[in-house]
């Protein structure tokens, strides 16, 4: 009598689990609520219900600094190397604490309100419909690269007043920055980030000097009136924002974009229900390829002071990897979560957090979602898949190395 298979690990480094995950997050959930991690040093949270409460957990946070010094809370601070990528990531909202993070999320929502999104759609069509149209004139290719990648970085490049001669390097900037959130980042990885933090900053450094002198209608325009008027934020908490609105607007939109389409080639009878009814059909599918393959896997969170999760006590000074990924397969939450289905409207997953740190660009990410997958799906309705792609090796940001596509 054979026995039953080993229950696959939750190994991030191995490509096997890159590829996908969703067996060992099955796994993981059957044997606990919270599981640590040694090769990282962190706690794994697994289950849905207690990855949307510990999002909105006043006792956990994405720094300590507000509260403690490194030693304090029994951490190593960075190598003094790291300072300018420590620097600009430290001062975004997404890595503070109230009351900073609370004052630079007032500031900056108002260019992310309901109104403010609607007044974009337009926009986002237009470029979605231009690129589309482009690449199907050269008979296709790589789908991330020609229209997954341009249309999220336009956009928000379009919002913070980045004139297009000068948006060529955000994208790779964005990518090496973005390095750093990988689990325990190598030195190169380290490297590449200070480099692109440093080159990052020293541009919106001088775009904001430029603003100053002719203001526009953009979000560095208003940033900058906005601290003249009395809202103080400083200059590097104006640039750390800046690039923060680039990379995190644009990440999950370029792989959502491109895991979205892998999954429907790998789902055809979902995909021929999308190209049916397109308009209809949208709105739930954008949400449940976010669920269905989730573009931010992990989300940590450091605890401030002891916690329960289950049986298991988790004292101050421990870190959390909040496993979206396999939050938003749990079957406690969700039914048949291994199933992909377009229409489901019962959808509450967590690919864009929850709590003070809930994605402030999440509306606009569906719409740029919607836009790029409505064109696609209108004017190429024999899209086809060219050959099957390779995940790139990190795994905390989910995606794609390229999807060949052919019309």
């Amino acid at each position: 009598m054979s026995s039953a298979p080993p229950a696959p690990a939750f190994d991030p480094w191995q490509p096997s689990f890159v590829a996908d995950p969703y067996p060992a997050y099955a796994a993981l959930r059957e044997r606990g609520r919270a599981h640590y991690f040694a090769p990282s040093r962190q706690w794994l949270i697994p289950h849905h219900e207690d990855v949307r409460a510990l999002l909105t957990d006043r006792r956990l946070g994405r720094t300590y600094l507000h509260r403690f010094t490194h030693e304090e809370f029994g951490r190593t601070a960075p190598p003094p190397e790291h300072e300018p990528f420590h620097t600009l990531n430290d001062n975004g909202m997404l890595d503070l604490e109230a009351p900073d993070h609370t004052r630079l999320r007032r500031l900056v929502s108002k260019a992310f309100t309901p109104r403010t999104v609607e007044a974009l759609v337009p926009t986002i069509e237009r470029i979605a419909a231009k690129l589309v149209d482009a690449f199907l004139a050269s008979g296709g290719g790589d789908l991330i690269a020609a229209v997954a990648e341009p249309l999220p970085v336009a956009v928000i490049a379009e919002m913070l007043g980045i004139p297009p001669a000068d948006r060529a390097p955000l994208r790779p900037w964005s990518a090496d920055i973005c390095g750093m959130y990988e689990l325990n980042p190598g030195e190169e990885t380290a490297r590449r980030a200070v480099r692109a933090s440093l080159e990052f900053s020293a541009y919106l450094r001088e775009l904001i000097a430029a603003r100053r002198k002719a203001p526009g209608e953009d979000l560095i325009s208003a940033l900058i009136a906005a601290h003249d008027e009395g809202d103080r934020l400083s200059e590097q908490e104006m640039i750390s924002t800046c690039v923060l609105l680039l990379n995190a607007g644009h990440e999950a939109t370029v792989n959502t974009t491109g895991n979205g389409w892998w999954t429907l080639f790998r789902n055809p009878d979902q995909l021929a229900l999308l190209r049916a009814t397109p308009d209809a059909l949208l709105p739930t599918a954008v949400d449940e390829l976010l669920r269905y393959d989730t573009p931010l896997q992990l989300f940590e969170r450091w605890v401030l002071d002891d916690i329960e999760v289950g049986d298991t006590v988790i004292p101050r000074g421990s870190e959390l990897a909040l496993l979206f990924g396999s939050a938003n397969r749990d079957p406690a939450r969700f039914d048949h979560p291994d199933t992909l289905d377009l229409s489901r409207t019962d959808n509450p997953h967590l690919s864009f957090g929850a709590g003070i740190h809930y994605c402030l660009g999440a509306p606009m990410a569906r719409r740029e979602l919607i836009a790029s997958f409505g064109a696609l799906l209108r004017k190429a309705p024999d899209l086809r898949l060219v050959r099957e792609p390779e995940w790139r090796p990190g795994y905390v940001i989910r995606g794609l190395t390229e999807l060949l596509v052919e019309v």
